[in-house]
């Protein structure tokens, strides 16, 4: 049988896509209708003009990128940035920019900070027109509180806002001078100044101080550190705490008899020595002034004098010439010149602290509750039961000025700033009045600030160096115990912080850092004032 030419290759026309099917002794391959290959064809062109468009569309983001940021991929040559720039650049790109040549005679901004860095002094590049328009109020904020530069300030403006936020930073994290503009250690190099007779690296002072600041009120900044007298703790009630003048030594005394002095660190408060009484159970101690001696007093018709250089006790009395059966409550003169004794029947009994001779007396109308000294030790305030406040010339025995205590029937404690420019009473009902002295002896009986805090008899009260904090206490509930803003005249709301047991008495280290409270348990508690910087 004969089969055309054109049947054949018709019926035979090979397809690529379709495996050959062997059978016989003929290859026979499957017809394929010739609209099935039209689309496979068509899918093959679609393939090749998108991958064509998408190496199109990476050229033209490269370029794009090329004009905007630089070349990203083929970094130009040294020599030939403005050839680069010039062919990268689009035609349609060029009426969009405009070279301002008004500022040819004047320094570019770069050359100008420069010249500004060597003088010393720099300019902002950039003024926010929004802060001046803008009011922050750092008052009703706890957190902005830390910003008033006074109590009564409320509302500033952004600018203010802004600087006052810089220098709070600049206060709580120091800048250093390698990292300064201008300083000569930016290039790494140390500089040394051979013509500088400076010693500084040879003594141990402290390098970093802070800057005296106005504390305000609200909140304290504290922290609880570990017990002045952890390695031995008391077995009675604390009577006294007090701070050597050099801000390390501290000693504790109590009922139970023994003096114990602690060298305190905040970190381990190592003992350094105690002394115990046998016949003398302790009811106040305390240092002399220029931190020589230590004077221990009790129920006692005498007391005792502890030297601290040469290591011994001595027991001074009774006074000659008084029947005195308790010289319990005593204070020291900042000159470590006289020991005021409180004696009966309103007599105030004048003691040398060097030869520990009587060498005089006072007599009130009242009877005799607190004493302080004032103006160095020259002046001597004293208050008891008949509400009064007297003054007296410790030079002359003479009382210089009597005042009523406002409000008071009975005054059971008494206490002067560091520069005798404030005093403060506190009474058998819990209230503490504070009166600035020049108004006092000037005729003015009213307090500059009452304080209504407590509400049982106020006992111990204690000025900071600076006379911005007050702290007073009652031995007579627990937890009684609160610091005071002088300033404001109101206490600190976070203080007391955890459970302080009945507090007998306290003390602030000669600059603040620390606050000790002694309490009826034994204990010492320790505190770290982190507005002080040193002890």
């Amino acid at each position: 049988m004969l089969i055309s030419q054109n049947a054949l290759t018709k019926t035979t026309a090979p397809n690529p896509d379709v495996p050959p099917v062997h059978g016989g002794d003929e290859e026979i391959k499957p017809k394929t209708p010739v609209n099935e290959l039209k689309p496979k064809r068509n899918k093959k062109r679609s393939r090749d003009e998108e991958k064509s468009k998408k190496s199109e569309n990476e050229k033209e983001m490269k370029r794009l990128e090329g004009v905007l940021f630089g070349s990203l991929y083929a970094p130009p040559e040294f020599g030939s940035e403005s050839a680069a720039a010039t062919e990268t650049q689009p035609a349609d790109l060029e009426d969009l920019f405009i070279e301002d040549r008004s500022t040819d005679n004047q320094v570019s901004v770069y050359e100008e900070d420069q010249q500004l860095v060597s003088k010393g002094t720099r300019k902002p590049v950039w003024f926010d027109e929004e802060e001046e328009r803008t009011q922050v109020d750092i008052r009703n904020v706890t957190r902005l509180r830390k910003l008033r530069k006074d109590v009564d300030e409320q509302v500033i403006s952004g600018s203010e806002y802004v600087e006052r936020l810089r220098a709070q930073h600049m206060k709580l994290n120091p800048g250093t001078d390698w990292a300064r503009a201008g300083s000569d250690q930016e290039s790494g190099l140390s500089v040394v100044d051979e013509e500088d007779d400076s010693d500084f690296l040879r003594s141990n002072d402290e390098l970093v101080v802070k800057d005296t600041v106005k504390l305000l009120p609200g909140l304290l900044e504290f922290s609880r550190l570990d017990n002045a007298n952890k390695e031995e703790r008391s077995n009675s009630v604390i009577n006294s705490v007090q701070f050597h003048q050099n801000g390390q030594l501290l000693l504790t005394a109590g009922l139970d008899r023994r003096l114990r002095l602690f060298q305190v660190d905040g970190k381990r408060n190592p003992k350094v020595n105690s002394i115990f009484l046998e016949d003398c159970p302790i009811y106040k101690a305390s240092f002399l002034p220029d931190g020589s001696e230590v004077i221990l007093s009790g129920r006692r018709k005498f007391f005792y004098s502890y030297d601290l250089v040469k290591n011994n006790v001595n027991r001074v009395g009774p006074l000659t010439g008084r029947d005195e059966k308790s010289l319990e409550s005593f204070e020291v003169s900042p000159d470590s010149k006289t020991i005021a004794f409180v004696g009966n029947e309103g007599y105030i009994l004048l003691v040398s602290a060097k030869t520990k001779q009587l060498i005089g007396t006072l007599k009130m109308n009242g009877t005799v509750r607190s004493m302080a000294f004032a103006e160095n030790g020259t002046q001597l305030l004293s208050s008891g039961g008949d509400g009064q406040v007297y003054h007296w010339d410790i030079g002359t025995r003479k009382c210089i000025h009597v005042g009523t205590d406002e409000g008071s029937l009975l005054a059971t404690s008494l206490c002067v700033s560091p520069d005798s420019s404030l005093f403060c009473t506190g009474s058998s009902s819990g209230i503490v009045n504070l009166y600035k002295r020049d108004e006092f002896l000037g005729g003015k009986r009213k307090p500059v600030k009452i304080v209504k805090n407590l509400t049982t008899e106020v006992n111990e009260m204690r000025f900071n160096h600076d006379a911005q904090i007050l702290a007073i206490c009652s031995r007579m509930k627990s937890k009684a115990v609160r610091l005071v803003h002088v300033s404001s005249g109101s206490v600190f709301s976070n203080w007391p912080s955890g459970n302080s047991g009945l507090v007998r008495c306290l003390d602030f280290s000669p600059n603040s850092g620390f606050l000790t409270v002694g309490n009826a348990e034994g204990q010492v508690l320790l505190y770290k004032l982190h507005h002080y910087q040193k002890a």
